[in-house]
């Protein structure tokens, strides 16, 4: 647990007060090589073992519940560190939720109002795979999809971003005080590494599902992007609900990173299992005594 919080801690941005982009490398910090892999494959699967353990403590104590949100560009590797990541965990405590464009009765709501509905209930860990910082990332980047959200226009003002991020720092605030950890994920990787990995999937038959002109399309606004991530981070990372920005050209290291905070903040918790008093301890042992002498 202590390496894990050791590991995760430089990553974690904590006030975003002063946070810039580039301070924070897309690379992992060392390269094992190929002698390395059972290396990191070990250690990932420490990591998971520990989480799995971890969860389950969580659920039967349900008290506390866990919101895990991934951002980042496309093929970055939100879904592979999904997948690997939560892979021991027990899918009762799990819920994952992907959030696309949003329908036409999202817009009919407030823009928080599609991932208020999918909340982790206490006792489980919640995944947004996207989520309400869509809001201010791309529909920053795109400002004609704002005028399709039916705002009323006197609403629409230089100050709307500035806004928003106020609602969401107190919208985590509001779950903080209710017993859900909020941990965001940004998997930083580098545009070369994403042109290396959408020529993969061009290249792969298996893969082509992944893939669209659209994907390609928004590497034309990259650096807007970039831009957008870092107000973003900078306006609602906080000590109680950081921003991790994970290294995530190599897809092991970001693994890795990411089981590290997920296991130090539920570390954190102070978990355990419901302890049951002397009454029920009573009970029990009277079950047992009565099925020990069955015939």
């Amino acid at each position: 647990m202590q390496r894990a919080k050791k590991f995760s801690k430089q990553y974690c941005v904590g006030d975003g007060d002063g946070f810039k982009l580039k301070d924070y490398e897309t690379k992992a910090s060392f390269n094992l090589g190929e002698e390395g892999k059972p290396l990191v494959n070990q250690t990932l699967q420490m990591g998971v073992d520990a989480l799995s353990s971890l969860q389950d403590v969580l659920y039967a104590q349900d008290k506390w519940s866990v919101l895990l949100i991934f951002q980042a560009m496309d093929a970055a590797g939100k879904d592979g560190a999904i997948k690997h990541v939560m892979s021991g965990v027990n899918p009762q405590g799990c819920q994952v939720f992907s959030f696309k464009a949003p329908s036409s009765e999202d817009l009919d709501h407030d823009f928080l109002w599609r991932c208020q509905k999918h909340l982790p209930e206490r006792g489980r860990i919640g995944i947004f795979n996207r989520s309400y910082y869509e809001e201010v990332l791309v529909v920053r980047v795109h400002e004609q999809i704002l005028k399709g959200q039916k705002l009323p226009k006197e609403l629409v003002t230089k100050d709307i971003w500035d806004e928003r991020f106020q609602d969401i720092r107190n919208f985590e605030k509001y779950l903080n005080r209710n017993g859900t950890i909020v941990l965001k994920f940004f998997l930083n990787v580098s545009k070369k590494e994403q042109k290396k990995r959408f020529i993969e999937r061009v290249d792969d038959p298996d893969k082509n599902w992944k893939f669209s002109a659209t994907d390609a399309k928004e590497r034309g606004y990259w650096d807007d992007y970039m831009n957008a991530y870092q107000d973003l981070i900078k306006n609602t990372s906080t000590k109680k609900s950081p921003w991790f920005v994970i290294p995530a050209d190599n897809k092991s290291y970001a693994r890795i990173a990411i089981a590290s905070a997920i296991i130090t903040a539920l570390e954190e918790l102070d978990l355990e299992y419901p302890k049951v008093n002397d009454e029920k301890i009573a009970e029990l042992n009277a079950v047992k005594k009565a099925l020990e002498e069955e015939d």
